[in-house]
């Protein structure tokens, strides 16, 4: 870490990477101890904090040897200065030069005039060029009161750049179309039928796709979550919404789909115009959605697709079934109803189906679920 007034951020990141089972081992500038006591970031990290080239003659040599990843959070102007140019005048920019072969991630923070100085951009230019990545910085709020680019990025979006860095990018070149989240089919201008998903089993799927190398399109429904960084993101509402999406996307260039949205099924064959009042007497006749794995899987030239079948008990067999007459090439089942698994959860536990056989996985998070549906879908395709 270097010195910038974002540093108070690094002891939180420090302690997130390790909640995710990184070994954190911190160096900092002469600068960030200013910021931030050493004390405070070796408790974070359970780990010695390293600052002094001269402290350990040879730990420019060792530190970057044993790493994975080198991230700089937060990446001050001068610590990229130092980084583009070969400067080595501290621990860092040393450790910096030395760690060849090492993915490198820099979260810069700075005043938005010195971010969108022209000798800044340059250094900043050479760093990308040769390799190095970066995360951020975000438009808002400033340390100096002024608003603009130049505050670091969130710890949380930090922490999936890093995620992202780490991942083999297995996927690159394929351009992945992946659906979220439940639909809403309106009764009237202000009530809807709808279902429990959250929307995070898709997202999750995302993240994993992005993090393997892959161009990622998520058409997601209503949900509470934040897009994944590099995603791109398109919200639709209804199943023809979604539909039309799917059709038009999965048609240009898309190369796999994951079908994990929750479409509805059923709506009301008709909308009111306006609200309905709750005094008058109301049948609801419904009428059945259009199948949108179907409507690809039945076309001519199509993508590799990957449905899900949420189910209530453990009954594989009717999602096999409808990956065969759907025109899928893979199915992720799951029953909503055991505990931990399905709708507005964390885990999942599922069976992976395709043309070869099953694959039974243990309750897992959504996010190992989902590059288990990769790994998969790799093999097969293989």
């Amino acid at each position: 870490m270097t010195g910038g007034v974002a540093a108070y951020k690094s002891v939180e990141l420090a302690r997130r990477l390790r909640d995710a089972e990184a070994s954190v081992t911190v160096i900092m500038t002469e600068a960030s101890a200013r910021f931030i006591t050493p004390l405070s970031l070796e408790t974070a990290s359970q780990n010695r904090v390293y600052r002094s080239l001269f402290d350990d003659p040879m730990a420019h040599i060792a530190l970057p040897s044993a790493a994975d990843l080198l991230l700089v959070a937060p990446a001050t102007a001068n610590s990229i200065a130092k980084f583009a140019n070969g400067i080595a005048d501290d621990l860092l920019s040393t450790c910096f030069l030395a760690a060849t072969g090492v993915r490198t991630l820099i979260a810069p923070a700075m005043n938005r005039r010195m971010y969108e100085n022209p000798a800044f951009r340059r250094n900043l230019d050479s760093l990308r060029e040769s390799g190095v990545l970066q995360v951020g910085p975000s438009q808002g709020f400033l340390a100096c009161g002024e608003e603009g680019i130049g505050r670091m990025a969130e710890v949380p979006e930090i922490i999936e750049a890093a995620a992202a860095a780490l991942t083999p990018k297995d996927l690159a070149g394929e351009k992945v179309l992946i659906t979220a989240g439940p639909t809403r089919e309106y009764i009237d201008p202000v009530r809807f039928i709808s279902n429990r998903s959250s929307g995070k089993m898709g997202f999750a799927l995302a993240r994993a796709a992005r993090n393997r190398g892959a161009e990622v399109t998520l058409v997601t429904g209503p949900t509470c979550l934040t897009p994944p960084p590099g995603v791109l993101c398109v919200s639709v509402e209804t199943s023809d919404d979604m539909l039309f999406e799917v059709q038009n996307r999965a048609g240009i260039d898309a190369t796999i789909l994951v079908m994990a949205a929750a479409v509805a099924d059923f709506g009301p064959e008709c909308r009111a115009d306006s609200k309905i009042d709750k005094t008058d007497l109301l049948t609801l006749t419904l009428k059945k959605t259009k199948d949108i794995v179907a409507t690809i899987g039945g076309g001519g030239r199509r993508p590799f697709i990957v449905g899900f079948a949420a189910e209530t008990g453990q009954n594989p067999d009717r999602a096999e079934q409808k990956m065969r007459s759907k025109g899928m090439d893979m199915i992720v089942f799951n029953d909503v109803t055991e505990p931990g698994s399905g709708f507005d959860t964390d885990t999942n536990r599922v069976v992976l189906i395709d043309r070869a056989g099953r694959h039974a996985l243990e309750l897992m998070s959504k996010d190992d679920v989902a590059d288990a549906v990769f790994d998969r879908l790799r093999e097969i395709k293989a």
